[in-house]
């Protein structure tokens, strides 16, 4: 499987608003969660009436075809949870993806484990996984290998730059490493 977030990893929010990464393109989307939580900022801020304006994402079309291409299935690890299917899927070409569902309120682990990684192992089920976020560390490194029986590859993408070429490299590469282990837990 392969877990992918969309802000970050598809959608380079960091970069400069002036330097959108080469091959990504604007899009300004209004998804019913995102319209939730601004009119509640808005309302908390005394402005009820003004209207909510639209998130601005970047996204790169081609890369729909090549996370497609990959030998892995494919899941949304994001907070976008379902509005991934609706708002990101169909501008990158891609079919609706199953979801993982964070639980709410959302559990705040220690050591510096972000907030997603014990939610990933457990719905992981003790299945391999690749993951894809800008908010991985070695923190969330060591705790999935401490807590995770199976081979997981939790890869960081810059958020100023969101998937590059290389990135498609090391998936392809673990993928297949992975692939050709027979028996990847110790002996005993």
């Amino acid at each position: 499987m392969l877990l992918v977030d969309v802000d970050g990893p598809l959608n380079p929010y960091a970069a400069k608003p002036h330097a959108r990464p080469e091959g990504y393109e604007t899009h300004r989307l209004l998804t019913p969660r995102w319209e939730t939580a601004e009119r509640r900022r808005l309302t908390e801020w005394g402005l009820p009436n003004k209207r909510v304006k639209p998130l601005r994402v970047w996204l790169n079309p081609d890369h729909g075809a090549a996370l497609a291409a990959l030998p892995f299935e494919l899941v949304w690890a994001t907070t976008w949870e379902e509005e991934a299917n609706d708002f990101v899927a169909p501008v990158l070409g891609l079919p609706t993806l199953p979801f993982i569902a964070w639980r709410s309120p959302r559990p705040e682990p220690t050591g510096g484990v972000f907030w997603k990684t014990p939610e990933i192992v457990a719905w992981a089920k003790g299945r391999e996984f690749a993951w894809l976020d800008d908010e991985i560390t070695d923190a969330d490194r060591a705790w999935v290998a401490a807590h995770h029986p199976a081979p997981a590859l939790l890869h960081r993408i810059d958020p100023r730059r969101g998937l590059v070429p290389d990135d498609f490299a090391v998936l392809e590469s673990w993928a297949a490493l992975t692939s050709r282990q027979v028996d990847w837990r110790p002996a005993g």
